[in-house]
């Protein structure tokens, strides 16, 4: 398996520190509002690393923090005339609810930084003891001057960290890159008795402390988005290899943004959706009329590669739900009786399902390339089409289900039950969904087919076709895909349909 790795820039081949045990941290929330689209591409993302690492064999310990005390929560909580420990409660909540639907499994270690004080009280200690940070009254600063190798990881000129740290003007810092480690209670916030007197640590220290506590003093896998590795990821490498005198991580990896119209989501630029918000399809701007479900949402996130930019759109999600309405169309035909052994054929099910197998592992060893995987899954549903119209035995059909339900469960897919999948939704939030139909008038809008018109048309175009009247068959067909309605006919001469 091979991952890029952001501190040397290149792909570099996994091995794990320990054999058949990885351990990973990535930086999790900080708990002050609802989480958006791009906080449920991070999530996926390292969830599918976390699931594909286990059907490679290994054993992992996964750690995701939540910074459950800072000056965004504090805010919220005067905003909302409510105690700062409200706030976190709330919106912790709010996170495994959003969790829960997007169907990420939850980590082994959930630190939170206000259960850690004493772990980040030490570390900070020993760096003012080694040199590396120095006291002003009741504040902490780490010192970049005193760390020879600050600024490696990010590959950033002092001119330019200085810019993308934004940082604040205050004479009392030897040097203006120099970062909080501890910052003195204010009047009415939160504090911890330290020796530096009452205060709470800065946000760099606490994924250091409980990254250490948790995971060693050097671990495989350290991640997060991309928007991370400057101040955030620089800082905390800096911190903690002068603490240990060691490698922090041996692979840092970073997912890429989820834009809008191109432009990166985010809630200082308000151009973000909810992950609730999506569910809810609170979203006015995209002409998207269906439920988005947990899967048409991972398809969507997963469709992109994981280091690239992703830009959300009703286009996109309609395509994902169009992929999997075919591969569940297939199951479905799938969970059908079959016919004839055909593994005589050297087109079989079972050499077709051993070749998905090799390119589905080279395409996820090859720095999880999603989009590679997901166009095998589609290029084995295709052969696996073309065998059904000739007629496959019934332990054939149940391997390739179990097949697809297996190799896909390290992204999420595939994993419901067919009859539980909705190739369409009639009903949605208790008002009707109407269509255009494509053949009528565009200005008349007309209720979706009922069942029993629906069958009664596939009766009417069956007799056609036994009388030879073609045309009346095949205008029955263009009627019926008019209302949205799929015909599948089958060897048997039955026919199958779908909304």
């Amino acid at each position: 398996m091979n991952i890029f790795n952001t501190l040397t820039r290149k792909k570099e081949r996994f091995i794990a520190l320990e054999d058949n045990h990885v351990r990973m941290y990535v930086c999790g929330v900080t708990v002050y509002d609802d989480c958006h689209l791009g906080h449920a591409r991070s999530a996926v993302v390292f969830d599918l690393l976390y699931r594909y690492l286990q059907y490679k064999g290994y054993s992992v310990t996964y750690v995701r923090n939540f910074t459950d005390v800072d000056d965004k929560i504090l805010k919220r909580a005067q905003e909302e005339s409510v105690s700062w420990t409200d706030v976190v409660k709330k919106y912790i909540a709010a996170y495994y609810r959003d969790m829960n639907r997007l169907q990420v499994t939850i980590p082994d270690v959930e630190p939170r930084a206000t259960e850690h004080m004493p772990e980040i009280i030490d570390m900070i200690a020993v760096l003012i003891q080694k040199g590396f940070a120095y006291q002003v009254k009741g504040d902490v600063f780490y010192e970049v001057g005193a760390y020879e190798a600050y600024g490696r990881f990010s590959g950033r000129k002092k001119e330019e960290m200085m810019a993308g740290a934004r940082v604040e003007v205050d004479k009392r810092k030897k040097d203006p890159m120099d970062f909080a480690l501890w910052k003195g209670a204010k009047p009415g916030e939160p504090g911890w008795e330290s020796p530096w007197g009452p205060g709470r640590p800065g946000w760099h220290i606490e994924c250091s402390a409980m990254s250490i506590k948790h995971l060693g003093k050097t671990f495989d896998i350290h991640g997060g988005g991309k928007d991370l590795v400057f101040p955030h990821h620089e800082n905390e490498m800096a911190q903690s290899c002068a603490y240990t005198g060691q490698e922090f991580a041996k692979y840092w990896v970073h997912n890429g943004f989820v834009t809008i119209d191109e432009e990166k989501m985010s809630k200082s630029l308000g151009n973000f959706f909810t992950i609730s918000g999506v569910f809810e399809n609170s979203f006015e701007k995209f002409d998207w009329n269906e439920p988005v479900t947990t899967e048409v949402l991972r398809y969507f996130l997963l469709s992109t590669h994981y280091r690239s930019d992703l830009n959300f759109s009703d286009k996109v999600l309609t395509e994902a739900k169009s992929a999997l309405d075919n591969i569940y169309g297939l199951l479905k035909r799938l969970e059908e009786p079959g016919q004839a052994d055909q593994s005589e054929n050297d087109q079989s099910p079972e050499k077709l399902i051993v070749d998905f197998k090799k390119q589905f592992e080279q395409a996820m060893d090859d720095d999880l390339n999603t989009p590679k995987a997901l166009a095998e899954f589609q290029r084995l549903r295709s052969e696996i089409n073309k065998l059904l119209s000739v007629g496959i035995s019934d332990q054939s059909r149940t391997k390739v289900f179990e097949s697809f339900q297996m190799l896909g469960a390290p992204m999420g897919l595939f994993q419901l039950p067919v009859q539980d999948w909705k190739f369409s939704q009639v009903q949605i939030s208790g008002t009707s969904r109407w269509s255009f139909s494509a053949s009528a008038d565009p200005t008349i809008i007309k209720a979706p087919a009922t069942n029993e018109w629906i069958e009664q048309q596939i009766e009417n175009r069956l007799q056609a076709r036994k009388r030879k009247d073609f045309a009346t068959a095949d205008k029955i067909r263009q009627d019926l895909a008019s209302q949205d309605i799929i015909l599948e006919d089958r060897p048997d001469g039955t026919t199958r349909w779908k909304r």
